[in-house]
Parts: C-alpha cells; structure tokens; sequence
C-alpha cells in the first residue's frame, strides 16, 4: 500500500472524518471547502481525488457531470495494511511483532490480547468486553519457541 503524501493525507481525513460508509459521497468542491484553511485551488483538489482513485484509496461514482468520492477502505484498515507493509519491509516479522508489543501501553495490550482472543476464539470477554490472559495455541508455541512466551509476559 502506497504511503499518503501530506495533501493526499488531507483529502483522505476529510473522507474519513466526515463521509458515512453508507452515503454516496461527496464532489470536489465540498471537499475543496472542508479544506477552506489550506487555500487549495479547486483543480488541485480534483487532482488529488482522482490520483487517489487511481491508488485505489477511494471510490467514485459519476453523478451527472460531477464525480462524488468517498474512501475505499476505513481509515483503521488503512492503517493495520500500513502495519502488515512495514511487516514485509525485511527482517524478523517475530522479531518485530515482539518489540511493538513491547512498546504499546497495558490498555492497548488489553486491545490486542482481546482482539487476538476473539479472533481465535480463545477466551470469554469481561463485562468491558476484554479478555483475560491470552495463551498461544500448543501448535504456535511448537512452531515458535520462546515466541509465544515472550508476548504472553507481557
């Protein structure tokens, strides 16, 4: 997934912030206008919305001689595909995995214990709908020693 430049980051948290998943979008010039602060020039607004079509970042839909767009994707699944690319960028994706979870807050473990937790079934949810503890499956700890152990200290 290609990375946003500044303008195109913009145009995307206007989509993000302020185009339900379930409208039809909006034209270049509201998007033009929520950019007000900017002093942006219509074409260059179109530009950048039609660049990001051809990225596939969002989609548009003819309406009449206008163009409405909205994002392809949540921001939050932008944000994980920027995570699994930065994953893919070499190295040990273990090793890189043990030092982000390292490095996040206990409520964000709680986040992460409980969407792992969920995904795989594992564990029931408290009444905040977090889990407890989350221990990897035997066949992970066997494939991965000393993995397993190391993200369950935390």
């Amino acid at each position: 997934m290609t990375r946003l430049g500044d303008l195109e980051r913009a145009v995307m948290d206007v989509l993000w912030d302020t185009v339900p998943a379930t409208s039809n979008g909006v034209t270049v010039r509201e998007v033009a206008d929520a950019l007000a602060g900017r002093e942006l020039a219509y074409t260059t607004v179109m530009t950048v919305l039609d660049r990001l079509a051809g990225k596939g970042m969002v989609q548009r839909e003819r309406e009449g001689r206008a163009w409405r767009y909205r994002a392809a994707a949540s921001r939050e699944a932008h944000i994980a595909q920027l995570m699994l690319d930065a994953l893919d960028l070499g190295g040990s994706r273990d090793a890189a995995l043990v030092r982000f979870a390292r490095s996040v807050t206990g409520t964000e473990a709680d986040v992460l214990r409980a969407a792992l937790a969920a995904e795989a079934g594992l564990a029931g949810r408290d009444d905040r709908g977090l889990t407890g503890r989350v221990e990897a499956p035997p066949a992970d700890r066997a494939s991965r020693p000393g993995l397993a152990d190391e993200v369950a200290e935390r």
